[in-house]
């Protein structure tokens, strides 16, 4: 039946690329990078003619979301600082941008904020008296520039954390701080040598990932990011035995983030801010390796490549005709906190991080004397597994998997809420297979209503984690469950153990789930999703009995076989299209049809294993 989904690539054209076949002109690349730049940013320049009241809408989009005007700011400067530019479409660089901080001088305004404005001002020199930013604000300007430069707002001197936020914020706070003592806002060195020991304390205690939610095991691309932004704070503060102390760190995350990369330049396949924030991540993860080279997982002409590829992919994204990234077109998934109030400041952070980005990329390549690179990426096989930690308790980490037409990463690790759709252990990333972003889902992870109506299910890290030595399975063990939606890390215990591998053999990827319980449990009803790409399905009925059924999906991403192999109970199994749902939305595109697996009244009996296999094939264009 059918309804209507340490490192090679196809490159992604935009309509001028500046490669052929082989290779990339580093000088072409950055022509081309300016010259959209400056087109762009000509065009939302000329379409600002208010900032006081700032407008709430430029080129058609909302500006009225958190830090929209801070990041357009900070851009505004990423762009003078490349281009040499003081002027944009006749107005003052400088003197705008004095404007629009002015704009997120509100209280309710922090953190990026903060850090857009730090950045701002540092863009212009260090001197302040000849920094031009602060020379075009009168000296009532300056008081309220101070304010929003404090990091007084959202980190707590008292408690030495960050206020109601993630611990990567603390990041943040670093960076500021760092900024601050530079330009000579804050002359407390003590203030910004604590905010430094504080944001640098997990790895200066021996952790090598950082968890955004202590103790609970958060661990996504912020950890990266958390620890570039340490380092750049200790290198710029000159506390050398921090930036030690983050190195180790930094290491081993550019080695896993150089192992999950794919070939059109996409980082991080789960947890929170995916799509077109990976791109840019790595764009700007490759400028910073080229900064610092010892942290380098691959050569620089490598690293080049998986710059031109984030490029082309973002550039493939861009709306011309509306002067826009395409984030919130059909079938692509909204985070909570990037909304349509911040669709202006998704694209304009575009445009800040890819000039910022520049500026190192292209200066180093030029030093380097690399004219020439890749135009593809060519990355090695990878199969292997990363913990995050190990401490005693609940277990994290990553299997991470590129071979064949294989590849994927499936992390072990908790969300912001219990059973988050983007943090569960499934294989983010494989072709033919999408997760809903930012829903709770029983993507490919069963969830089990019992008696009482309690609905539990295996998420959120794992009691025990055994990786084959080899990397080509994974066995995790769930003796203590969580609640879908219910608060992150509260575990709750069943009287089940879960036991579950990923098994790789070939094009194949098995999933084996034996269920076994202490005593006779019922479980009311036990239901899993494996939502696809495929926009057509085809469905085979096989084995002598024709019981069996495989189901095979077509779309973008090429062929992708879903079959329940073996059960120990009856399953019942339909295809459900999900039009304009949030479960049709994915941080990469839309998720047309999704395979629901279902049983009722699965009896549970003491010390019998229940088992049952799902095998998932892909086949690829």
């Amino acid at each position: 039946m059918a309804a209507s989904g340490l490192s090679s690539s196809a490159l992604a054209q935009d309509p001028q690329p500046a490669v052929d076949s082989a290779q990339v002109s580093t000088a072409a690349l950055d022509h081309e990078i300016r010259q959209f730049l400056e087109e762009q940013l000509i065009t939302h320049v000329k379409d600002i003619s208010s900032l006081k009241p700032p407008q709430q809408r430029v080129v058609g989009a909302l500006t009225v979301g958190e830090f929209s005007w801070g990041t357009f700011m900070r851009t505004l400067a990423a762009y003078a600082q490349l281009s040499g530019a003081q002027t944009i479409a006749g107005r003052n660089i400088p003197a705008m941008i004095g404007q629009i901080g002015l704009i997120e001088a509100s209280p309710q305004e922090k953190a990026w904020a903060q850090l857009y404005a730090a950045l701002s001002l540092q863009a212009f020199g260090a001197d302040l008296s000849h920094n031009a930013v602060w020379q075009s604000l009168s000296e009532e300007e300056r008081t309220v520039w101070r304010s929003i430069l404090d990091p007084g707002r959202f980190y707590d001197r008292k408690t030495k954390t960050v206020i109601h936020l993630p611990q990567n914020y603390l990041g943040v706070a670093a960076r500021i701080a760092a900024i601050d003592y530079q330009l000579g806002i804050i002359t407390d060195r003590a203030y910004v040598d604590e905010v430094l020991d504080q944001a640098a304390r997990q790895f200066t205690s021996g952790e090598l990932f950082a968890d955004d939610d202590l103790p609970n095991g958060r661990h996504d691309r912020y950890s990266l990011e958390y620890a570039r932004y340490v380092y750049t704070a200790a290198q710029l503060a000159g506390r050398d035995d921090v930036a030690r102390a983050v190195e180790p760190t930094l290491k081993i995350q550019m080695h896993l983030w150089w192992d999950l990369i794919a070939p059109d330049g996409y980082g991080y396949p789960w947890g929170r801010s995916l799509g077109d924030i990976s791109y840019m991540d790595t764009m700007e993860i490759v400028a910073f390796l080229l900064q610092y080279p010892q942290f380098q997982p691959a050569p620089a002409t490598e690293l080049a490549a998986a710059y031109s590829q984030a490029w082309r992919s973002l550039r493939k994204d861009f709306r011309d005709q509306t002067h826009l990234l395409g984030i919130f077109e059909f079938g692509r998934g909204e985070y909570s906190y990037i909304n349509k109030d911040r669709e202006w400041q998704q694209t304009t952070g575009f445009f800040g991080k890819l000039a910022a980005a520049e500026i190192i990329f292209s200066s180093r390549m030029e030093e380097n004397h690399i004219a020439n690179f890749p135009s593809a990426l060519h990355l090695p096989d990878v199969s292997r597994f990363q913990y995050f930690t190990q401490r005693s308790g609940r277990k994290f980490g990553v299997w991470v998997v590129r071979k064949g037409s294989l590849h994927f990463a499936l992390p072990i690790v908790t969300g912001p809420k219990g059973a988050t759709s983007d943090y569960l252990p499934a294989p983010h990333g494989l072709a033919g297979f999408g997760i809903p972003v930012e829903q709770v889902y029983p993507g490919l992870v069963p969830f089990l209503e019992l008696e009482d109506h309690t609905v539990i299910t295996a998420a959120d890290g794992a009691d025990e984690i055994q990786p084959s030595s080899d990397g080509q399975s994974v066995t995790a063990v769930w003796k203590k469950w969580v609640t879908p939606g219910g608060k992150s890390g509260q575990l709750v215990d069943p009287g089940i153990t879960a036991t579950v591998t990923w098994q790789m053999n070939g094009n194949h990827l098995h999933r084996t789930e034996t269920l076994k319980s202490a005593k006779p449990i019922l479980v009311k009803r036990w239901w899993v999703a494996v939502p696809t790409t495929g926009s057509e399905v085809e469905t085979d009925f096989i084995g002598s009995d024709k019981l069996l059924r495989i189901d095979h999906f077509t779309g973008r991403n090429g062929m992708f076989a879903i079959e329940v192999v073996y059960a120990d109970w009856p399953i019942e199994t339909h295809v459900v299209a999900t039009g304009d749902s949030a479960l049709g939305r994915g941080a990469q595109g839309d998720i047309p049809l999704i395979l629901m697996l279902s049983s009722s009244g699965l009896k549970l009996e003491a010390n019998q294993p229940r088992r049952w296999e799902l095998d998932l094939t892909v086949t690829g264009k």
